[in-house]
């Protein structure tokens, strides 16, 4: 996909995995996401991949986003992985790349770390949304987390996609938007410490 116009920025290319479960709303962030990595950025690409069931069911989806042509969309590691449910740990650790960064949800992170070549983050973003009200935030929260983290995209254009997406019901918009600034906070203290 290309865009009009492209605002430049200090990262030229973006690339993030986020991994979770069917019902964690993996696919939803990484499509606001997408769309907001699209007004910054020239080219983007976004690869959803499901199992079989509805919900409970392995869960990711590639985003990719840059200044330069995306020859494709398909790469064996990224920049970052970011998990919903670090039951996937395991699964996608081989997939960041040396000196990259994996962004974990603490609240199942039982498996051993088998490199050391990467950051990571282990963040409490379920913990937060529970005592949010409702953990079907996490998805949000661990987004502003990661753009706190790797300033990949203008978090404005996070808010601007998500009141595009959600406006019309005041109530759910509101919800995602605090979720999404818990998670700058978020990234921004596990940045510094």
């Amino acid at each position: 996909m290309a865009v009009k116009s492209s605002n430049q920025t200090k990262n030229s290319r973006g690339e993030l995995i986020i991994a979770g479960l069917g019902g964690m709303g993996v696919l939803s962030a990484g499509q606001v996401l997408l769309e907001a990595a699209f007004q910054q950025f020239k080219y983007v690409s976004y690869t959803p991949t499901y199992g079989f069931a509805k919900r409970g069911g392995l869960c990711q989806c590639t985003v990719i986003f840059s200044d330069k042509e995306i020859t494709s969309p398909l790469v064996e590691q990224v920049q970052t992985v970011m998990f919903l449910d670090s039951s996937q740990y395991g699964t996608f650790e081989p997939r960041v790349r040396p000196g990259g960064v994996i962004i974990a949800e603490k609240a199942s992170m039982y498996a051993e770390r088998e490199r050391t070549d990467y950051k990571l983050y282990e963040l409490p973003g379920l913990e937060i949304a529970v005592s949010m009200g409702s953990s079907q935030v996490n998805n949000f929260i661990m987004l502003g987390a990661y753009i706190a983290i790797t300033g990949a995209v203008s978090p404005a254009l996070i808010e601007s996609e998500l009141e595009r997406r959600y406006g019309t019901n005041q109530k759910v918009y509101e919800r995602n938007l605090d979720a999404f600034k818990r998670g700058l906070e978020l990234g921004q203290s596990a940045k510094c410490s």
